[in-house]
Protein backbone atom coordinates (compact mmCIF):
# COMPACT_ATOMS: atom_id res chain seq x y z
CA UNK A 1 0.00 0.00 0.00
CA UNK A 2 1.48 2.97 -0.80
CA UNK A 3 1.05 7.08 0.16
CA UNK A 4 0.97 9.73 -1.37
CA UNK A 5 2.16 12.84 0.56
CA UNK A 6 1.60 16.19 -0.54
CA UNK A 7 3.37 19.60 0.35
CA UNK A 8 2.63 22.52 0.28
CA UNK A 9 4.37 26.29 0.01
CA UNK A 10 4.20 27.72 3.64
CA UNK A 11 3.88 31.86 3.65
CA UNK A 12 5.47 33.54 6.62
CA UNK A 13 3.63 36.02 7.61
CA UNK A 14 5.17 39.34 7.34
CA UNK A 15 4.82 41.92 10.45
CA UNK A 16 2.52 43.88 8.90
CA UNK A 17 -0.48 41.39 8.88
CA UNK A 18 0.40 40.65 12.80
CA UNK A 19 -2.61 42.79 14.67
CA UNK A 20 -1.45 45.49 16.96
CA UNK A 21 -3.62 46.46 20.28
CA UNK A 22 -5.30 49.49 20.26
CA UNK A 23 -5.41 51.93 22.66
CA UNK A 24 -8.86 52.61 24.05
CA UNK A 25 -7.42 55.16 27.00
CA UNK A 26 -5.40 56.08 29.66
CA UNK A 27 -5.87 54.56 33.28
CA UNK A 28 -4.90 56.62 36.38
CA UNK A 29 -5.12 54.99 39.84
CA UNK A 30 -5.16 57.19 43.08
CA UNK A 31 -4.98 56.63 46.62
CA UNK A 32 -8.19 58.12 48.10
CA UNK A 33 -11.63 60.09 47.73
CA UNK A 34 -9.69 63.52 48.06
CA UNK A 35 -7.22 63.44 45.31
CA UNK A 36 -9.68 61.47 42.71
CA UNK A 37 -12.11 64.62 43.24
CA UNK A 38 -9.12 66.78 42.62
CA UNK A 39 -7.79 65.38 39.38
CA UNK A 40 -11.61 64.70 38.06
CA UNK A 41 -11.74 68.80 38.03
CA UNK A 42 -8.48 69.10 36.84
CA UNK A 43 -9.14 66.56 33.88
CA UNK A 44 -12.54 68.72 33.74
CA UNK A 45 -10.62 71.94 32.84
CA UNK A 46 -8.60 70.76 30.24
CA UNK A 47 -11.44 70.27 28.20
CA UNK A 48 -11.69 66.27 28.46
CA UNK A 49 -15.40 65.51 27.50
CA UNK A 50 -14.77 61.19 27.39
CA UNK A 51 -13.58 60.70 30.59
CA UNK A 52 -15.06 58.71 33.59
CA UNK A 53 -14.24 58.13 37.10
CA UNK A 54 -14.38 55.04 38.99
CA UNK A 55 -14.72 53.93 42.87
CA UNK A 56 -15.31 51.29 45.09
CA UNK A 57 -18.22 53.64 46.80
CA UNK A 58 -20.44 56.49 45.61
CA UNK A 59 -18.48 59.40 46.08
CA UNK A 60 -20.74 62.86 46.87
CA UNK A 61 -20.41 65.88 44.83
CA UNK A 62 -18.31 63.65 42.07
CA UNK A 63 -20.93 64.27 39.29
CA UNK A 64 -20.50 68.15 39.81
CA UNK A 65 -16.73 67.83 39.46
CA UNK A 66 -16.60 66.06 36.44
CA UNK A 67 -19.54 68.38 35.58
CA UNK A 68 -22.20 65.81 34.43
CA UNK A 69 -25.63 66.97 33.17
CA UNK A 70 -28.93 65.77 34.74
CA UNK A 71 -30.20 62.37 32.48
CA UNK A 72 -32.68 63.21 30.06
CA UNK A 73 -34.44 59.90 31.10
CA UNK A 74 -37.21 61.77 33.58
CA UNK A 75 -38.48 63.54 30.36
CA UNK A 76 -38.83 60.69 28.08
CA UNK A 77 -40.43 58.54 30.51
CA UNK A 78 -42.59 61.38 30.84
CA UNK A 79 -43.54 61.73 27.24
CA UNK A 80 -44.22 57.88 27.34
CA UNK A 81 -46.25 57.87 30.30
CA UNK A 82 -48.20 60.37 28.93
CA UNK A 83 -48.64 58.44 25.87
CA UNK A 84 -49.95 55.53 27.56
CA UNK A 85 -52.28 57.89 29.54
CA UNK A 86 -53.91 59.46 26.12
CA UNK A 87 -53.50 56.02 24.63
CA UNK A 88 -55.84 54.51 27.21
CA UNK A 89 -58.56 57.34 27.30
CA UNK A 90 -58.51 57.19 23.29
CA UNK A 91 -58.77 52.96 23.65
CA UNK A 92 -61.71 53.49 26.09
CA UNK A 93 -63.25 56.38 23.98
CA UNK A 94 -62.99 54.58 20.85
CA UNK A 95 -64.66 50.82 22.10
CA UNK A 96 -66.72 52.16 24.36
CA UNK A 97 -68.71 55.49 23.06
CA UNK A 98 -67.60 55.32 19.01
CA UNK A 99 -67.48 51.80 17.63
CA UNK A 100 -69.17 49.79 20.39
CA UNK A 101 -71.84 51.92 22.35
CA UNK A 102 -73.84 49.87 24.82
CA UNK A 103 -76.66 51.72 26.01
CA UNK A 104 -77.99 50.65 29.77
CA UNK A 105 -80.53 52.20 31.70
CA UNK A 106 -79.74 55.67 30.61
CA UNK A 107 -75.75 55.49 32.13
CA UNK A 108 -73.41 58.04 30.16
CA UNK A 109 -72.03 55.98 27.16
CA UNK A 110 -68.14 56.80 28.47
CA UNK A 111 -67.26 58.51 31.84
CA UNK A 112 -63.46 59.04 33.28
CA UNK A 113 -64.00 57.32 36.30
CA UNK A 114 -65.11 54.06 35.20
CA UNK A 115 -62.02 54.11 32.65
CA UNK A 116 -59.09 55.23 35.28
CA UNK A 117 -57.99 51.58 35.64
CA UNK A 118 -57.54 50.80 32.42
CA UNK A 119 -55.88 54.20 31.76
CA UNK A 120 -53.61 54.06 34.84
CA UNK A 121 -52.42 50.83 33.94
CA UNK A 122 -51.27 51.83 30.18
CA UNK A 123 -49.48 54.98 31.76
CA UNK A 124 -47.51 52.78 34.15
CA UNK A 125 -46.84 49.96 31.67
CA UNK A 126 -45.06 52.56 28.61
CA UNK A 127 -43.21 54.16 31.76
CA UNK A 128 -41.84 51.28 32.91
CA UNK A 129 -40.63 49.73 30.04
CA UNK A 130 -39.56 53.20 28.94
CA UNK A 131 -37.26 53.65 31.98
CA UNK A 132 -35.61 50.21 31.23
CA UNK A 133 -35.14 50.24 27.92
CA UNK A 134 -34.24 54.33 27.84
CA UNK A 135 -31.11 53.12 30.60
CA UNK A 136 -29.91 50.67 28.81
CA UNK A 137 -30.00 52.78 25.46
CA UNK A 138 -28.56 55.87 27.20
CA UNK A 139 -25.74 53.73 28.67
CA UNK A 140 -25.41 52.43 25.62
CA UNK A 141 -25.99 48.58 27.06
CA UNK A 142 -25.49 45.94 26.61
CA UNK A 143 -22.18 45.52 26.22
CA UNK A 144 -20.07 42.11 26.25
CA UNK A 145 -16.76 43.71 27.19
CA UNK A 146 -14.84 46.20 28.75
CA UNK A 147 -11.15 46.59 28.07
CA UNK A 148 -10.62 48.14 31.50
CA UNK A 149 -11.79 44.19 32.61
CA UNK A 150 -8.46 42.61 31.62
CA UNK A 151 -6.63 45.24 33.83
CA UNK A 152 -4.84 43.75 36.74
CA UNK A 153 -4.54 47.59 38.62
CA UNK A 154 -8.31 48.11 37.93
CA UNK A 155 -9.48 45.41 39.09
CA UNK A 156 -8.90 47.30 43.07
CA UNK A 157 -11.80 49.75 42.30
CA UNK A 158 -13.97 47.14 43.78
CA UNK A 159 -11.66 46.99 47.08
CA UNK A 160 -9.47 50.91 47.77
CA UNK A 161 -8.85 51.97 44.92
CA UNK A 162 -10.11 54.78 42.76
CA UNK A 163 -9.17 55.34 39.18
CA UNK A 164 -9.99 58.21 36.34
CA UNK A 165 -10.02 56.24 32.77
CA UNK A 166 -9.80 59.10 29.85
CA UNK A 167 -10.52 57.44 26.13
CA UNK A 168 -8.72 57.44 23.79
CA UNK A 169 -11.20 58.91 21.02
CA UNK A 170 -11.79 62.49 23.08
CA UNK A 171 -10.66 65.32 20.53
CA UNK A 172 -7.57 66.28 23.39
CA UNK A 173 -6.24 63.06 24.05
CA UNK A 174 -2.63 63.06 23.49
CA UNK A 175 -1.03 60.18 25.32
CA UNK A 176 2.15 61.97 26.44
CA UNK A 177 0.19 65.20 27.08
CA UNK A 178 -2.62 63.18 28.83
CA UNK A 179 -0.58 60.96 30.77
CA UNK A 180 1.82 63.89 31.86
CA UNK A 181 -1.91 65.81 33.36
CA UNK A 182 -2.47 62.74 35.38
CA UNK A 183 0.33 62.02 36.49
CA UNK A 184 0.44 66.16 37.64
CA UNK A 185 -2.94 65.52 39.16
CA UNK A 186 -1.39 63.25 41.74
CA UNK A 187 -2.22 59.84 40.00
CA UNK A 188 0.47 57.37 41.57
CA UNK A 189 0.24 55.10 38.27
CA UNK A 190 -1.42 55.36 34.95
CA UNK A 191 -1.50 52.54 32.46
CA UNK A 192 -2.41 52.38 29.29
CA UNK A 193 -5.59 50.21 28.31
CA UNK A 194 -5.67 48.15 25.08
CA UNK A 195 -8.37 46.08 22.82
Amino acid sequence: MSTAIETHDTEVVGSDDVETPELVGLLAEFNDVDSVARAARTVRRAGFTRWDVHSPFPIHGIDYAMGIRPTRLPWIVLGAGLTGLSGGILLQWWTNAFDYPFFISGKPVWSLPANIPVIFELTILLSAFTTGLGMLALNGLPRWSNPLLKSDRFRQVTDDKFFIVIDATDKKFDEAGTTRLLQEAGATAVERVED
